[in-house]
């Protein structure tokens, strides 16, 4: 396959960082740019479960508190930045002629909106409400740093994948270790089901020379 018609189909500064790992060599660059695809593949079903029992349990935890409607309650618990993307979720809906359910509202709403509810501003609303929704295989609590620290990088390489931008210079391992703890923590059945759907392991063992080029 020529690399020239890729730079033109994915743009000559997709490709560039490519060409500079491989020294060049426009084969093994589009080895390296295929290899990138295929790792953002297999880490989107654990971060598709990530996201999902995230939100849910945070939800459920939160409803069990407050109550199912406490996204929408005017004297919520948010921050104005929260509730002002829980103002756009509900304008979405609106423009797409959707009843604002709980769980729609649940849904159209971003996973950093979930993870910003694990961060220091909210450290009073996880000792009084949040810490529930984690627990360690022996039933241990969980402090919220052990949650939104990894959190924030992991979605980073979220957004990355989203945008179809270059991972292999990320410690994918690391990463994906992050993310099925975080699972285990939320839910275990998930992250059974995970394990029995995640190719992400048996990818990288598999492209360990092809990943050489790109040290």
């Amino acid at each position: 396959m020529l690399l020239t018609p890729l730079q033109t189909a994915f743009s000559q500064e997709r490709m560039g960082r490519y060409l500079e790992w491989s020294n060049g060599d426009p084969a093994a660059a589009v080895q390296l740019y295929t290899l990138n695809a295929q790792f953002s593949e297999a880490l989107y079903i654990p971060l598709q479960v990530l996201e999902l029992a995230l939100r849910n349990r945070v939800h459920g935890v939160m409803s069990g508190a407050y109550g199912e409607g406490w996204l929408l309650e005017a004297g919520s618990c948010l921050r104005d930045k929260q509730k002002q993307k829980v103002q756009h979720a509900l304008d979405d809906l609106n423009r797409n002629r959707k009843a604002p359910t709980p769980g729609r509202v649940v849904s159209t709403l971003s996973f950093g909106f979930w993870t910003a509810l694990l961060g220091r501003e909210y450290e009073e609303l996880w000792r009084k409400v949040l810490h529930q929704i984690a627990r360690t295989p022996s039933g241990k609590g969980l402090p919220r740093k052990s949650l939104s620290g990894p959190l924030k990088t992991i979605r980073e390489l979220r957004n990355r994948i989203a945008h179809h931008e270059s991972i292999l210079h990320y410690d994918l391992p690391h990463y994906h270790a992050d993310i099925r703890q975080i699972i285990g923590w939320l839910s275990p059945e998930a992250e059974q089901w995970c394990a029995e759907c995640d190719r992400f392991p048996a990818l990288y063992q598999a492209s360990t020379y092809q990943l050489a080029r790109a040290a």
